[in-house]
């Protein structure tokens, strides 16, 4: 078979949700594919049936499409391959480079205990089938070579050897008949015309023993690049504490997959000094051999850093199309036009989605509770001072940022006090928080019977 273009895949087991690892694998496998002009696909590796679920599956295919990683042809269940699976095993049997093993589980317990250092050697590779015992179900074992070595080219770590004297006579089938994971995945890159095997390092010993499948079969090696596993801030194994959570978790925390993905990106791969990369620009630049040697670190400042930039870039009604939902608004009412005014300066105070979604609800409502530095402000003599603004800020028009400096400051000259105080008493009496853009703007778009409103409650 001769390969035309490169193919990836992504085969994720759907025993878990898509964990921040798997978007990783995910995303390089579908840039690499994209930059090359060829095809990314998707295959669920659904055999576990025990620990497989629908709830898993769903989570996967929703969160691939929230990142954008769509995949070319038809989504592949390997579960449903498995006829094909048990075809190429006995295939291999026929062939003489597969055979059946009647070796019961306690005779290999018995054999690793008294060679603990040795792989499993069973007694049946050279043996006669008549010689089976009555009634056993056998598994069906490769009959892997003893001589010379495997290697493996990878695009990360080098040309890699192993002795075969090394490597076991792995199970193909099970002795009920099912396909072993080592073989399934084998058969359906082939089946696939996978050219091109992106995933993480965990699996980079597993390559050697399914090459030996596939050199058995006569079938072409696909490319590797195995890539080290993403730690967390510490260095230290990634756990939930550092960030290792399902891609819906991002999303709930409100990071846009423009910016997970973009972060994700620079987990592994580099191009210079550069953080930020269009969709386009990464599928222009991204190419394995710039895939690193050494395990990356999770950061979520980086990663805050990285969102706050996409929030700061991004078109004002759609950002406003994501966080009405969670405030409860429609897009025609007046809470939502306040916001959209509002938007450019929200925007720029945001590292996720959910703070911007707070920062919006100072258009809605005055915050129930005042922040400790409102609190402090708007103290009996705040309220009375307040108290003496009121009237002037009702004479004001047209009801503009300006006409609102102008007045605020002219009212802060006859009182004696400084501009900045009068500010942040109108800030706390306002919106109740310091944490928001400019007070004259914001009571600009509140309107003035709006803001007349709001200071009367307190005064």
């Amino acid at each position: 078979m001769v390969f035309m273009k490169v193919i990836t895949r992504f085969a994720p087991s759907p025993t878990g949700f898509l964990h921040i690892g798997g978007a990783r694998t995910a995303l390089f496998n579908w840039l690499y594919a994209k930059h090359k002009g060829g095809e990314f696909l998707l295959r669920i590796e659904d055999t576990d049936k025990e620990r497989s679920t629908d709830e898993a599956i769903d989570a996967i295919i929703d969160g691939m499409k929230w990142l954008g990683l769509g995949w070319d042809r038809e989504l592949v269940f390997q579960s449903k391959n498995e006829e094909r699976h048990k075809q190429v095993a006995y295939k291999l049997l026929n062939m003489g480079k597969a055979y059946y093993c009647y070796s019961s589980p306690e005779e290999i317990a018995e054999f690793r205990e008294k060679n603990p250092n040795q792989k499993f050697q069973s007694p049946w590779r050279d043996k006669d089938k008549s010689e089976a015992p009555a009634g056993v179900k056998p598994v069906i074992r490769l009959k892997a070579s003893k001589v010379g070595e495997t290697v493996v080219e990878d695009f990360v770590r080098g040309k890699v050897f192993v002795q075969n004297a090394e490597l076991d006579d792995m199970v193909l089938l099970r002795s009920d008949g099912s396909p072993t994971y080592m073989l399934a995945v084998v058969v359906d890159d082939f089946d696939m015309q996978v050219n091109h095997v992106i995933r993480g390092d965990d699996h980079f010993t597993n390559t050697f023993r399914q090459k030996q499948i596939i050199e058995a079969m006569g079938w072409p090696v696909p490319k590797y690049a195995h890539i080290p596993l993403i730690n967390g801030s510490d260095g230290a194994k990634l756990s939930k504490r550092h960030g290792a959570l399902g891609v819906q978790a991002y999303r709930e925390m409100g990071y846009l997959p423009e910016a997970l993905k973009n972060y994700l990106l620079r987990l592994g791969w580099s191009h210079g000094d550069d953080e930020i990369f269009s969709e386009q620009k990464a599928i222009e630049l991204f190419d394995i051999d710039g895939l690193g040697k050494s395990p990356s670190r999770f950061d979520f400042d980086k990663l805050d850093s990285i969102n706050a930039h996409y929030i700061a870039n991004s078109d004002d009604n759609e950002l406003l199309k994501l966080i009405a939902p969670a405030l409860g608004i429609s897009l025609d009412d007046i809470y939502a036009k306040r916001i959209l005014i509002g938007m450019p300066g929200l925007k720029v105070r945001a590292k996720t989605l959910n703070e911007l979604k707070e920062g919006a609800k100072i258009y809605i409502s005055k915050s129930k509770s005042l922040d400790e530095r409102s609190s402090k402000v708007l103290n009996e003599e705040g309220r009375q001072v307040i108290s003496k603004l009121l009237p002037l800020l009702k004479d004001i028009s047209p009801w503009t940022k300006e006409e609102l400096e102008k007045k605020c400051s002219e009212f802060a000259a006859t009182e004696g006090a400084k501009p900045t105080l009068i500010m942040q008493l109108l800030r706390a009496g306002v919106i109740g928080t310091f944490a928001a853009p400019g007070i004259y703007e914001v009571a600009e778009i509140l309107g003035k019977d709006e803001v007349l409103t709001r200071i009367s409650e307190i005064v």
